[in-house]
């Protein structure tokens, strides 16, 4: 098993889209394929680069006001099947599920949502499924993808980027997973404290 991967198509589900477009653009250089939703999609589109929805990948459109965009097996299949493992790979084949090698995430600012005074319903809204289950895939499966769990991350991307291309080694990739845990840990860990704390 090689430890240097290649980047050939990446996923972007991000809510805040400030500092990205340094990193689509090194991505888009090097030949990199997007897949995205809603209005990460139409930033992405808006820089002209282009870009596949999510929903044309998998034949539903977004649900359930938003709730279910990314949870169907063309993505998650995508994400978690092991390159180096035959039956993995038959399974892949035999569903048209195509093999996705970047994740970048920025979650639903829930701790802020939760500072700023807002509703329950809207504090509800902003916890976060389908990117913590995109975070969670793509770090369980660090021998192959690479996770980008945040903007905080961004720049490390970029320096490989520019010193190497779009290629990671298996140490980044696992430095990557590690940074993944940690975000995914914090963040379930601030929605515990929320609901430990509701009076009634």
């Amino acid at each position: 098993m090689s430890e240097t991967k290649k980047i050939k198509t990446a996923l972007v589900s991000v809510y805040h889209k400030d500092g990205l477009e340094l990193l689509l653009r090194k991505l888009h250089e090097e030949g990199v394929q997007f897949l995205s939703t809603g209005g990460t999609r139409t930033f992405i589109e808006s820089l002209g680069f282009p870009c596949q929805a999510v929903e044309d990948l998998t034949g539903y459109p977004s649900i359930l006001g938003g709730r279910v965009k990314t949870l169907h097996p063309k993505v998650f299949g995508g994400i978690l099947g092991r390159r180096a493992l035959v039956e993995d790979q038959a399974e892949m084949e035999k569903y048209e599920i195509s093999p996705i090698d970047l994740v970048i995430v920025d979650l639903y600012p829930f701790e802020a949502t939760v500072a700023s005074g807002a509703s329950e319903a809207d504090i509800i809204e902003k916890i976060d499924i389908g990117g913590i289950s995109l975070i969670r895939a793509a770090a369980k499966n660090f021998q192959d993808v690479v996770i980008v769990p945040s903007k905080a991350e961004y720049a490390t991307l970029s320096e490989i980027l520019a010193e190497r291309g779009a290629a990671t080694t298996l140490k980044e990739r696992r430095q990557f997973a590690t940074a993944a845990f940690g975000v995914s840990s914090r963040y379930d860990t601030a929605i515990r404290a929320y609901f430990a704390n509701i009076k009634n």
